[in-house]
């Protein structure tokens, strides 16, 4: 493991309460329906360089000039703005307006990710930003994450913002959210509607029909155009747009599930002409990237996931983090096929014991669902939040984040994840819930084989048996536990900030005393 530490944050603070109801819609990728061995790359302590130290190509800008107001207020999932005042930030929501441009492939998309793209033809866009910035100036500290908002639920959804908040709160980060997407704007076919969840009657309208008084001006071209979105979006926040007398020093590009896709292409192919990300923040991918379509189509993720396993090129200098559940690493996602070795610029995470969407991310939401037995109820959102910090400092100070282990993996033409007698995935990052275990924490899914049980693993506990011949005593479990959370944080898979938090998924009650 590396050996190369950040400097951590001692104070702990408090928890952040979960996921809204429509979580759910966040992180519902569609769906068309060897052992593992450590890298031995080097840890970089060189800076990345990140684009700062590179001469962006000029290139035009989003228009964030005109707030949208009225209406129901924000939609994002659904119309509210969850705990911001009482987290010390506020929220801002502007029009986007510009002209973007397509792009074309010169030649086939191959597994190197050494695409070359080039315009294709433009279109005038005016989309929606979202921003929530702290609400003093002086707590902010120059990173801006944008999101590229996730639509597989049928409405704009912000999974990054769900699973990172508390970390960018922390560290005075400002997120932007981008309905970068056609579908999140104009309406369209649904990925994957779980019909009866609160707020499901809005999959597929539309911001423009969802709330016409706010939203009715908004004009998407299709997502061909969504990359050059993205970018021009990007620009106007490095010149301070959307965010009054603040200057951002560094840019980050995130995004989870069908997002995560459309980063992979945007990186390999986008990234190299714009230069307009410091560092990329890649959550949930698949083994390829999201297409590029055509005037006034939508991208399928059902052709990117039959699509060509694609790594991230390697000739960049803007650093990325890719965090991977087990879920995605065995599934249909088969980000396994785009397995790359570490580098001074690529970081990837493997994640045991966790599910493309868990507990924390789908919240209440979940007591609508019927998967067959518990969904999975892991702390990836924890190692997530130190995984933002991690790629922060990479872009701060240099300082790599740690080489992870990957998740054991049979080879072969289908791979399947290596578990122990207990079901529980050998290899990847380790969190206390797999390494002193009660129950068997998976990315597998339950029974029921609907398209998204597929995507929320499992919680199976223990027989009563077995959490005998594992633990004489609860004492003896709860000290074992913080002994691996401690080793965890050790790590630099978890943050200390996050102690308090990662004990409180210990559960002796099935132990006798």
């Amino acid at each position: 493991m590396n050996t190369v530490h950040h400097n951590r944050r001692a104070k702990a603070p408090k928890r952040l309460p979960a996921a809204a109801t429509m979580a759910l819609c966040m992180v519902l990728v569609g769906l068309a329906a060897c052992s593992s061995t450590r890298d031995s790359s080097p840890s970089s302590t060189t800076p990345p360089a990140g684009t700062s130290a590179r001469a962006r190509p000029p290139g035009p800008a989003a228009d964030l000039s005109t707030e949208l107001t009225g209406g129901h207020g924000a939609f994002m999932g659904e119309a509210t703005t969850p705990e911001l005042q009482r987290i010390g930030y506020v929220q801002h929501e502007y029009a986007a307006t510009g002209t973007a441009t397509s792009y074309k492939a010169v030649s086939a998309l191959t597994h190197d990710g050494r695409w070359q793209f080039v315009p294709d033809g433009t279109m005038p866009y005016r989309t929606r930003v979202i921003v929530r910035a702290p609400a003093k100036a002086t707590a902010f500290k120059g990173t801006v994450v944008v999101e590229w908002l996730n639509v597989s639920g049928g409405v704009d959804a912000n999974p990054e913002w769900v699973s990172l908040r508390e970390e960018m709160v922390r560290a005075g980060d400002v997120w932007v959210g981008v309905s970068a997407q056609s579908i999140g704007v104009e309406g369209g076919p649904v990925l994957v509607n779980v019909k009866g969840v609160p707020g499901s009657e809005n999959a597929g309208k539309g911001l423009k029909a969802i709330d016409p008084a706010r939203y009715g001006t908004l004009e998407h071209p299709g997502d061909g155009y969504s990359f050059d979105i993205f970018t021009q979006v990007a620009r106007a926040l490095r010149a301070g747009g959307g965010m009054p007398g603040l200057r951002p020093q560094r840019v980050i590009a995130a995004g989870e599930s069908q997002s995560a896709f459309a980063l992979v292409t945007y990186f390999n192919g986008v990234q190299p002409l714009t230069h307009a990300f410091d560092g990329f923040f890649v959550h949930s991918r698949g083994a390829a990237g999201l297409p590029l379509v055509g005037p006034g189509q939508s991208a399928g993720i059902a052709s990117a996931i039959s699509g060509t396993p694609t790594i991230f090129r390697t000739d960049q200098v803007a650093p990325v983090l890719d965090v991977q559940t087990e879920t995605d690493v065995g599934s249909v996602l088969n980000s396994y096929a785009a397995r790359q070795p570490d580098s001074n610029q690529f970081r990837l995470w493997e994640v045991a014991g966790t599910a493309h969407a868990d507990a924390h991310l789908v919240g209440p939401s979940a007591s609508y669902l019927n998967c067959g037995v518990p969904i999975n109820n892991g702390p990836m959102h924890i190692v997530a939040k130190s995984a933002l910090h991690a790629l922060t400092a990479w872009l701060t100070t240099g300082t790599a984040p740690p080489i992870a282990p990957r998740i054991d993996v049979t080879p072969g033409a289908a791979p399947q994840i290596v578990r122990n007698a207990d079901g529980i995935a050998q290899g990847g990052i380790r969190t206390p819930p797999v390494d002193v275990p009660v129950a068997t924490l998976s990315g597998a899914p339950g029974p029921n084989p609907s398209t998204i049980c597929l995507l929320l693993g499992s919680t199976k506990p223990f027989a009563a048996s077995r959490l005998a011949q594992l633990y004489p005593s609860r004492a003896a479990y709860l000290n074992r536990y913080k002994a691996a959370a401690d080793a965890t944080i050790r790590a630099d898979f978890a943050l200390p900030e996050d102690r308090a938090a990662l004990l409180a998924f210990a559960d002796p009650s099935g132990i006798p005393g």
